[in-house]
C-alpha cells in the first residue's frame, strides 16, 4: 500500500489529510508534537487499525526529526507532506489583517516562523530524502500560501508569514532541480483559504473541500509538475 507522512496532522487541514488517506487505505505515518493531546487524532488511530502510526515530532527540533528518520530508516514514503505551519503569536484567525504590520516587527517571533515554515520542511526533506526515493511515487509537497507568490501580491503587511511562505516556495523550486535526477517530484502548495484555527471562520473553504482537492493535485504529480506551484484546485500560481 501506499505510504505519507503528514506533519502537523492534529487538526486542521493535517487532521483532515490523515483522515482522507487512511480512508482510501494509504499507510499514513502522522507527526504531531503532542500526541496525548490529540483526542480526534487518536480516535482516528483506533478506529484504522495499524494504518496510522502516531509520531511525537515537533518540527522545529532538528534532532527528533532525525531521530523519527533513524526510527523508519528503509520504509518507503511515497508522499512527504510538510504541513505544519505558523503565523506566529498572533494568527489572521484573531487579528486580520492588523497583524505582522510595518513599524510593529517582532523579529524574534519572525525567526520562529522561518524556523517552523521554512527550516522545517528543508530538514524534512534532507532527514527523509532516502525514504522518498525508495517509494514508488517519490513526491515531497509542501503546504505554502498565495500570500507568498510575489507575482500575485496585492497588498502589504504580514511581513513575517508572507516572507516564511515565499522563502518556503524558493526551498521547494531548488528541491526540485536537486532532486530530479533521483526521480523525486518537489512542489508547494496553496491550500486556499480555509476554515481553520489560522484561517479563521469566515474563509472561503472547509477542510474536506481543501484537501479533497489538493489529493487530487498530489494524485496526479509527475515530473512535468516538479517546481511548479499549485493551489488546491490544480490552477498554477505565479512565483
Amino acid at each position: 500500500m501506499p505510504t505519507i507522512l503528514i506533519t502537523g496532522a492534529n487538526r486542521g487541514l493535517g487532521l483532515e489529510f490523515v483522515r482522507q488517506y487512511a480512508a482510501d487505505g494509504w499507510q499514513v505515518h502522522a507527526c504531531t508534537r503532542h500526541p496525548e493531546a490529540a483526542p480526534e487524532l487518536a480516535a482516528l488511530a483506533a478506529a484504522a487499525g495499524n494504518r496510522i502510526a502516531v509520531h511525537a515530532l515537533d518540527v522545529a527540533d532538528h534532532a527528533a526529526i532525525d531521530a523519527l528518520a533513524q526510527r523508519t530508516a528503509g520504509a518507503p514514503i511515497d508522499v512527504l507532506l510538510n504541513n505544519a505551519g505558523t503565523m506566529g503569536r498572533h494568527s489572521f484567525a484573531e487579528k486580520g489583517m492588523t497583524i505582522q504590520r510595518f513599524g510593529e516587527s517582532d523579529y524574534a517571533d519572525w525567526m520562529q516562523i522561518m524556523r517552523i515554515n521554512v527550516f522545517a520542511p528543508m530538514k524534512m526533506a534532507e532527514a527523509f530524502v532516502e525514504h522518498v526515493a525508495g517509494s514508488a511515487q517519490k513526491k515531497i509537497v509542501t503546504l505554502t500560501s498565495i500570500v507568498g507568490s510575489i507575482g500575485q501580491s496585492t497588498f502589504g503587511g504580514l511581513y513575517a508569514y508572507r516572507s516564511s511562505k515565499s522563502a518556503a516556495n524558493s526551498v521547494m523550486r531548488a528541491l526540485a532541480m536537486d532532486l530530479k535526477k533521483r526521480g523525486i517530484v518537489a512542489v508547494p502548495m496553496h491550500p486556499g483559504w480555509v476554515r481553520t484555527d489560522i484561517g479563521g471562520p469566515r474563509a472561503e473553504l472547509d477542510t474536506v473541500q481543501s484537501v479533497t482537492g489538493m489529493r487530487k493535485v498530489i494524485a496526479g504529480l509527475s515530473a512535468e509538475s516538479s517546481g511548479r506551484f499549485f493551489q488546491w484546485d490544480g490552477r498554477e500560481l505565479p512565483w
